[in-house]
């Protein structure tokens, strides 16, 4: 997985070492030598990850972190500082500055790659953030979470528990591989944190690529533990998902720092899924009822002409519409017509079976399909929705009134069954034929007195 790499060292033998090793993976590389310079290309070119030295020439590779952290246009960009081995306190500096991750020089080659990808696959944070007017999720990055703590041995997980609890207001909890798997243990971690067994190391490895892989787990931040005399399988642990891996004996407030930012970016890409499913259920859906709406509906049923074209099988297409609506808008007002129409869009949908599409393509019309229907069932179930929408006056919100409603309905049958004429039955222009005569069908019905079920069978144009 290739990115834009930024490299900040004040060392230029570093920095074109370093960009050979990028080179090999094929990532982009832009250099820096000090945090100005950085601080300004971050802004501009917006790498996928920067890669920063701890000691730079005009202020510390923290303050560098803790600057970027704080620019809008930067901010969810993942930062690696590189720190000195000697300096057992750097690690916690760097994690308490808010980067994503510390590595200590001389950077393993392996490691860096395996833990470059890694955060390469929450690179789409960086564009997010810059949509979100809260400067990201805000507080919401800082809420207490369920973190599980697992252990090959029984008394380990407790006693980090015991060691972690004054350091952090997350809520901890012990669970064996059995309880972090299961389906129905209530509700699932954000954060599980792996203790691996030196005498069995792959095991954590394989807990490791469940968890990642259930529904349930999938998006988890999963934190691995490696005992040091399995250090060297820690690229591979990257690669199989986890998000972040330490040292054994767990040390409580390394950890404590850890759960920080990968707290944040699990919840970012939290919200970036939800981001994204509901910009695809706007696309699909009608806002006041929830129905799907004419972009969605026209295509399926192109699909449903052409499967019943192959199978033989008759379907029916209902076009209704609610009688005299502009009245109730010009007696009521348009809120008044607005609960109207969500009524009966819930009459509608509770008269239907979970096999049949139910969707509003227009003011104040819907269209329903009903797969594999011949045309009395059709019928039948058409002069039901009619009774079930006329059967109670809408009553509209604050007890502003009672507004009767009925809806008159078009139907035209498709596929095999009796009243399908001959002519295009498949793709969208069988699909636009086959809605063009229950549109007629439609205005039959209101030219015959509305509240009622008319069916096209002349296809006659």
């Amino acid at each position: 997985m290739a990115g834009r790499i930024l490299i900040v060292d004040a060392v230029a033998t570093n920095r074109i070492l370093m960009k050979v090793k990028l080179a090999e993976a094929c990532h982009t590389v832009a250099q820096a030598a000090d945090a100005r310079g950085a601080l300004s290309l971050a802004r501009s070119l917006r790498p996928d990850v920067i890669l920063l030295d701890e000691w730079l020439p005009d202020a510390p590779g923290t303050t560098l972190c803790r600057a970027l952290r704080a620019d809008p246009a930067t901010r969810a960009i993942p930062v690696l500082i590189t720190v000195e081995p000697d300096d057992p306190a750097a690690l916690q500096r760097g994690l308490a500055a808010g980067a994503d991750a510390v590595l200590a020089k001389p950077v393993d080659g392996l490691l860096l790659h395996a833990r470059l990808r890694n955060l390469l696959r929450v690179g789409a944070e960086s564009e997010f953030a810059l949509r979100e007017d809260d400067g990201g999720g805000g507080d919401a990055d800082n809420l207490p979470a369920l973190v599980a703590l697992l252990s090959h041995r029984p008394d380990e997980a407790p006693r980090w528990r015991a060691a972690l609890g004054p350091l952090t207001p997350h809520r901890l909890a012990v669970l064996s591989r059995a309880e972090a798997l299961a389906d129905d243990t209530g509700p699932v971690p954000e954060v599980f944190v792996i203790g691996a067994d030196p005498a069995d190391p792959g095991a954590a490895l394989r807990l490791l690529a469940e968890l990642r892989s259930r529904p349930a787990s999938r998006h988890a931040a999963l934190c691995l533990g490696l005992p040091p005399s399995a250090a060297g399988i820690a690229a591979t642990a990257f690669d199989l998902g986890a998000d972040d891996v330490l040292t054994l004996p767990l040390d409580a407030s390394d950890l404590a720092l850890r759960l920080a930012p990968m707290l944040r970016r699990k919840r970012r890409a939290d919200r970036l899924r939800a981001s994204v499913r509901d910009g695809m259920r706007a696309s699909v859906r009608d806002p006041l009822t929830g129905l799907f709406n004419r972009r969605y509906a026209l295509p399926q049923l192109m699909r449903l002409t052409d499967r019943a074209a192959a199978s033989g099988q008759p379907f029916a297409v209902l076009a209704l519409d609610l009688d005299r609506f502009k009245a109730v808008n010009d007696r009521w007002g348009h809120a008044a017509g607005d609960a109207v129409l969500v009524e009966v869009a819930q009459r509608l949908a509770d008269g239907l079976r979970p096999s049949d599409l139910l969707a509003r393509i227009g003011g104040e019309e819907f269209l329903v399909l009903l797969p594999s229907t011949p045309l009395e069932r059709a019928r039948a179930l058409a002069e039901r929705l009619c009774r079930r929408v006329d059967e109670a006056p809408v009553l509209l919100p604050q007890g502003a009134g009672r507004v009767p409603v009925t809806i008159s309905i078009g139907l035209a049958q498709g596929g095999g069954g009796t009243g399908a004429p001959s002519g295009p039955q498949t793709g969208e222009a069988g699909a636009a034929r086959l809605l063009a005569r229950a549109d007629r069908a439609l205005f039959a019905a209101k030219a015959a007195g509305r509240n009622k079920v008319t069916v096209e069978v002349d296809d006659a144009a």
